[in-house]
Parts: C-alpha cells; sequence; structure tokens
C-alpha cells in the first residue's frame, strides 16, 4: 500500500490524502458485475447503477476524501450506501435503519461544505453502530425485548468525537442478544447472516456491524468486544477489525457485561487504514501513520497450542498466510504459551460469571432504562435464559477474588512472554473453524470430531482479552467453500499505534479475499419493490 501523506492535521484527514483521488477515481470507474435496475426503490430512489455500485466499494479514507474535496457528494454515496443495505435486507444486519434521516444528515454535509465551514476527518460517512452502544437519535436496544423502546439521553462517549468529524448514524446493527453470544443468532429480533453464505452465523457478538461492513453497506462500524466479539465476526466476515488495548476508547453509555474488565469497543472496516482513521478521530491523535516494514517486525507463533486441533482447512490457510509474512520479511518466532496464559480463557469465562448480571443490573439503573434485572430476564429469549439463570448463583466470593488474582498474574505474564521472546505481536486463529450453520449449536464438528463451542471459539480468543492486549485480527484467505478465515495479531496493551502500522504491511503481505458474492435474488427484490 502507498503511504498516506505526512505532517497533516487531523482536520485535513491526514490518512490516505496522498492516494486518495487515485483511488477514488480507479474504485468508482470499476465494472461492478451487478444487474442495472430502473425501478423506483421503496427507500425512495431509483435502484442502484454501476456507478451506485462502485461507490459501495470504497474504503471509508478514500470516500471520506472524495467527499470533502467535492468529488463526491455525501448525498449521493449515503444513497448508494442505503440502496445496497435494502438489496442485503436478508442479513438482517440493522435493528433500525432509518433512510431519510441518513439522507438528511448527507445534505446536511453538503450544504457545509458548500458554505466554506471546516470539515471534519470524517465527513459525511455514514456509521452504523452496534445496538449495544447509545445512541440519543435511535433506540438502543441491546437486542432484547424488554429494551425494545430504551431511548438514552445522550450518545454513548465514543461517538462524541466521531460525529464531532463529521460521521453520520447510519442506524443501529442488530447482534447477539445482551452481546451474550458468538452467533449474532438473535431470536428476540431475528438472526443476523453471513454475507458470504446466508445459512451460516456471521460470527458475534457484533455480528450485524460485520455483515454490514463485508456486504459494502458501508465501509466502517463500530461493534464491541468482551470476548471476541469484535474479532470472530471479523474472522468469519473477512474483514478487519481492532480490539484495542482494554481501556483505549471509553466504554460510557454502553451496557458492560463485566465491571471494568473486558468490554472494549473497537472498528469493523475492509482496509487497516480505516481503522487507524476510527482511531486517530477517537484518540485524538494528530501523528500520520507510516506502514512498518515486515523486516523490521517479529511474530511468535503457537504451534502446539493455538495452532493445534483446527479445522484442517484453516490450519493450511493459516500455514500459508505465515509463509507469505514469513516471504515479505517478518521473522517468525516458535514460542509457545506458557500454561497460566493458557488458561486465559477459562479465567475470564468465570470472571463473567460472576459480574455479568450486577454489570447489567447497575446500567439499566444508571441509565434510567425504567427496566430491573428481573423483568430483563424474563423477557430474554429461551436460547438466552439459562445463561442469564445460571448467572445468579456464580459462587463463593473466595474463588470470584481468587479468579481476579489469577487475571492480573495473566496480565504479567502476557507481559513477560513479549519481553522474553523480543516478539511485537503473536499470531494464530481466532477460532479454530470458519462460519458454522447459524443456530444455538453448543458443540462444533472440526476434522470429524466434536468440540464444544467454548473450545472451538473461546479458546484463543480468550488471552487477549483477559490480558488486555491491542488485537488486530485481518483476513488470511478463503476456505474452497468461499468462507473466510481470519488471522489474529495480539500485541502488548498500549501498542495500539505500532500494531496499525505494523497493519498495513501485514495486510499487504497476506493479500486481500474476494467480496461476498451478489446473488441474483437480492436485485429481483429490488426490481419487484416488494
Amino acid at each position: 500500500m502507498n503511504k498516506p501523506q505526512s505532517k497533516m492535521p487531523l482536520s485535513s484527514h491526514s490518512l490516505g490524502r496522498a492516494r486518495s483521488r487515485r483511488e477514488f477515481l480507479a474504485q468508482a470507474s470499476a465494472v461492478i458485475g451487478v444487474a442495472t435496475a430502473s425501478s423506483t426503490s421503496l427507500w425512495g430512489k431509483t435502484a442502484p447503477s454501476r456507478n451506485d455500485a462502485a461507490l459501495t466499494q470504497l474504503s471509508a479514507t478514500a470516500a471520506v476524501s472524495a467527499m470533502r474535496k467535492g468529488e463526491l457528494k455525501a448525498e449521493d454515496y449515503a444513497n448508494a450506501l442505503l440502496d445496497w443495505a435494502e438489496r442485503w435486507q436478508d442479513l438482517n444486519a440493522f435493528r433500525t435503519l432509518r433512510p431519510e434521516s441518513v439522507r438528511e444528515a448527507a445534505r446536511a454535509a453538503d450544504n457545509k461544505r458548500s458554505a466554506g465551514a471546516a470539515l471534519g476527518a470524517l465527513h459525511g460517512l455514514p456509521l452504523p453502530v452496534k445496538d449495544s452502544i447509545n445512541t440519543r437519535a435511535l433506540p438502543t436496544t441491546n437486542g432484547t425485548r424488554a429494551l425494545a423502546h430504551f431511548q438514552p439521553k445522550q450518545d454513548a462517549a465514543i461517538l462524541r468525537p466521531l460525529f464531532a468529524q463529521g460521521a453520520i448514524l447510519m442506524g443501529k446493527t442488530n447482534l447477539h442478544e445482551l452481546s451474550c453470544g458468538w452467533t449474532s443468532n438473535n431470536q428476540a429480533f431475528g438472526a443476523v447472516r453471513n454475507p458470504y453464505d446466508l445459512t451460516r452465523t456471521p460470527g458475534g457478538s457484533s455480528g450485524g456491524s460485520a455483515a454490514a461492513v463485508a456486504a459494502r453497506i458501508a465501509p466502517l462500524a463500530i461493534g464491541e468486544d468482551t470476548y471476541g466479539s469484535i474479532r470472530v465476526p471479523a474472522s468469519f466476515c473477512g474483514l478487519a477489525g481492532l480490539r484495542p488495548t482494554f481501556g483505549r476508547y471509553s466504554d460510557a453509555g454502553v451496557m458492560p457485561l463485566a465491571v471494568n474488565k473486558f468490554d472494549q469497543l473497537g472498528p469493523l472496516a475492509r482496509e487497516v487504514r480505516d481503522l487507524a482513521l476510527f482511531d486517530s478521530v477517537v484518540t485524538g491523535t494528530r501523528e500520520p501513520l507510516e506502514a512498518i516494514p515486515l523486516k523490521q517486525v517479529r511474530i511468535a507463533i503457537s504451534p502446539e497450542y493455538l495452532n493445534a486441533g483446527v479445522d484442517p482447512e484453516v490450519g493450511s490457510i493459516i500455514e500459508a498466510a505465515l509463509a507469505r509474512l514469513a516471504s515479505a520479511g517478518a521473522t517468525l518466532v516458535h514460542a509457545e504459551l506458557p500454561q497460566i496464559l493458557r488458561a486465559a480463557s477459562d479465567v475470564e469465562r468465570a470472571i463473567l460469571g460472576y459480574e455479568l448480571l450486577d454489570s447489567m443490573a447497575n446500567f439499566l439503573k444508571s441509565q434510567h432504562t425504567g427496566v430491573s434485572l428481573d423483568e430483563l430476564i424474563a423477557q430474554a429469549s429461551p436460547n438466552l435464559a439459562p445463561l442469564l439463570q445460571g448467572a445468579r448463583n456464580p459462587g463463593p466470593r473466595e474463588a470470584y477474588l481468587g479468579l481476579l488474582q489469577q487475571m492480573q498474574q495473566i496480565k504479567a505474564a502476557a507481559l513477560d512472554y513479549f519481553r522474553a521472546h523480543n516478539v511485537d505481536a503473536i499470531a494464530f486463529p481466532p477460532t479454530l473453524m470458519p462460519a458454522f450453520p447459524q443456530g444455538d449449536a453448543q458443540v462444533v464438528e472440526i476434522g470429524g470430531t466434536e468440540v464444544d463451542l467454548f473450545t472451538a471459539i473461546g479458546r484463543n480468543i480468550g488471552l487477549g482479552s483477559c490480558a488486555g492486549l491491542s488485537c488486530l485480527v485481518l483476513p488470511a484467505g478463503l476456505t474452497m467453500a468461499a468462507l473466510p478465515v481470519g488471522l489474529e495479531f495480539d500485541g502488548p496493551p498500549g501498542s495500539d499505534r505500532r500494531m496499525l502500522a505494523i497493519g498495513l504491511s501485514l495486510e499487504r503481505a497476506l493479500g486481500r479475499i474476494r467480496p461476498p458474492p451478489m446473488r441474483a435474488r437480492h436485485f429481483l427484490r429490488s426490481s419487484q419493490n416488494l
């Protein structure tokens, strides 16, 4: 990838400006294999043309730059994304989407530019937001019936700098109910589907955000990761996802699953530089991001633990991806995880059992939702009720205090691991298999063997959450069934900008994967004005 122009203030959109015009023109002129319809959409606009389809392929960085320069109207861009969202309604990616509100905000962005006003780093960018993140303009249901009409009084803290820099609230994305699961099989408001295969899960709990970005409904979206809820959807949907160091972004205005332990908001995108743009805006970082050459990067791998037991095809894809990184100059260091770090997932799971209900109850009260914890549990869907009921009696307090102490030991041991092996990151598959059929599976089949879901998904991702690491997921390849496989890179706490800078080079070496296929029935539904 080309390097972004340096020494440019945030308000001038420092990331990607040097190449944005070239990229925009190239992407916008690409021939996208779609049918052109002439009928009027129910959402108030003619069905998408080839140019509209090309706009949906733009990165956030390129789209914003084009809108800031006047090469692209914010309203035209919003219309293209909204029409794409209509074509992909089968995904059930959104809980709430009000097209006219998005168009109105886009027109306001165009008027602001016409008036010569200062433009923000996210000028005109429609941004899907996970429906566990408070928004003043739209309800925040947390994917559950009891909060279906909860209207927060103010936006969550993470949204304020994004909106201040010109982002537009596109809508609220569907999720696993109460963020308590990895499939986004929401029985209250319908399951989210994977755009690569509509019969499969997109991962969870931020499944709607991931599905929207993978389907080109938006280039950038917000998710939330307590126990893999950004990283699993990123892997299953072929995206770049960032779970930053714990505490890097404020979680005020978001229902937590743990009391200041694991919950972390973060972005999902199709390109690392869009993750970097998001991080720059939220943190106020003005320095441009320069790619770090892989010849300067040392990456640890743990074949006997983190790579063990994976689906054979996933294992082959990961092995080939690591070989590409080595060929690009990265130094791969065989460094098995010590036993204490192998316990990270179990420790996090146990702590969540103790803290889940108290965290929810505190949120319900502090946010004046008018809903009690008992009401929340009583109205929860059948597939979630056993988890919530079981959390009522987590166990003795002495055991809980012991778990907290063990978590601190895991954090210290993780730092020791990075220092002892002198590595920038540790690389591994986030999950042991690709996306599986949507539903409420408790076990999945891997290589002909049944494996419980907490092992298949939770084993590897628990380390980043429990140790508070900086976690970046990138696409590694596609299976023979065209299902994405991700590769996770975990760096030390506080290394987020460095991880993103390395990520620019990792992304180049790994290469891009094909987008999900656009199915004919989506075009047919639009042309019939369903």
